[in-house]
This record gives structure tokens, sequence and C-alpha cells, in this order.
């Protein structure tokens, strides 16, 4: 495995930063690619997104996690939507066009935001991902569960996989699951008993954070060998 800092150009003045993870024996053109997006809070840094990159590409795939734009300069308040959908296009081309390590099968995935901006794109033609991961999908603001964000799920047409913790403010479970079965497209849902929406177990479960990220990327990676 190699680690590699890259800098993706998001337009003609912006660019942003993102790390690099080839697998022993990639090919370019031919090994599948996972991209992970940050969730609001955090950035490209955040220890569940860099353990599970890098365990995506000890598996052999290519992995890419990227900064917005807002994290980069050092601000809280995320980038406006039409922006944050750029760096994701600018990310998803980066992988898919690059000479050296272009890959033709790429899979997106996202921490909270990261991953609802994904499905947002991919339901509306802005990313042809191959199939979806989100660790800690934003159902609703937190606590306010009339206010589904479910509206474009169900013109996303390839497989997905959902992870929640059953603590999650932002995801009811029971909600989820009742979304979940009028998706179209194929959906699988693994459930962390006791985790928050950054997937954090109280004290009482004793099992650490490593344990829990462990289990985020065994599943994903078994996932990932059945679906692309």
């Amino acid at each position: 495995m190699r680690i590699v800092d890259v800098t993706i150009p998001v337009s003609a003045d912006e660019s942003v930063s993102g790390v690099l993870g080839l697998p022993q024996g990639f090919a370019a053109g031919r090994s599948a690619a996972v991209i992970v997006a940050h969730g609001a809070g955090n950035d490209m840094n955040n220890p569940l997104l860099v353990h599970f990159g890098e365990g995506l590409c000890r598996a052999g795939y290519l992995s890419l996690r990227f900064n917005f734009p807002y994290k980069e300069k050092g601000q809280r308040a995320p980038d406006p939507q039409p922006k944050l959908v750029r760096t994701w296009q600018a990310a998803f081309e980066f992988v898919k066009n690059h000479p050296e390590f272009g890959a033709p099968r790429i899979v997106v995935a996202g921490k909270s935001m990261g991953g609802r901006v994904a499905s947002q794109m991919a339901a509306d033609g802005l990313l042809a991902a191959k199939a979806l991961v989100f660790l800690g999908y934003p159902l609703h603001p937190p606590g306010k569960t009339g206010q589904l964000r479910d509206a474009h799920l169900y013109r996303i047409a390839v497989p997905m996989l959902f992870f929640a913790g059953t603590r999650d403010r932002l995801c009811d479970n029971d909600l989820l699951r009742k979304v979940l079965r009028r998706l179209n497209a194929p959906q699988e849902l693994e459930t962390i008993e006791g985790g928050d929406h950054s997937f954090d177990l109280p004290k009482a479960f004793k099992a650490s954070a490593e344990d829990v990220y462990a289990r985020i990327l065994q599943r994903t990676v078994s996932w990932l060998h059945q679906t692309v």
C-alpha cells in the first residue's frame, strides 16, 4: 500500500487537498476505487475516515479522501451546495481520468453531509457511481423527524449500503427502515447498536472506537466484493 498526498483542482482559482491510497498491485484502468467525503463538522483526517480509507486500500481498492473548500480555509460553516457539488465532481473526475491511476469503477462514500451530497448528485445523474456507502446518513435535522431528506433517494438506481447508530439524533432508525423498504435500488442496512451519529458508543458498551471502525470496514469490504 502506498499513501500519496494529492491536490485536486476544483476551479481555475481553487483546489483542495486529498489523500490517495494505492493498493499493492494496483493497475490503472482495472482496479475499483472508493472516494470518501467528510461530514460538516470534520475533515478528511477524521479517524473513522482515515481507518476506512486505508483499510479499503489494504483490501485492494484505490481510495481517495478529500476536503471540501471550507475546511481547506479553516472555516466552520460548510460551503454552499453548488460548491460542494463542484468539489465532489472534481474528486470523481480526478480519480476517473487520472493518467497514472484512473479507475473506471468508482464507489462513492461519505460521512453525513458528504454522503448526502453524493446521493443527491447520483439521483440527479451528476455522479456515475457504481454504488454508494453512507457512514451515517442525515435523514433529518437533529430531533426533527418530520423533515425527512429522503425524496431523492427513490431516484437512485445503484446499490446502497447504510450504516446507522441506534442513538443517532439525525437518523431515526425506524424511519430509515421505512425509507429503505420503499427504495427501488438494492439496499442494505448495518446497525451500530448504541452508536451516535459519529458511531461513538457509551462506556457501558466496553468497545473501542477502533472496534467500531473495524466492523464498519469489514462490512463494507464484504459488501463491495459482492456488489462491485
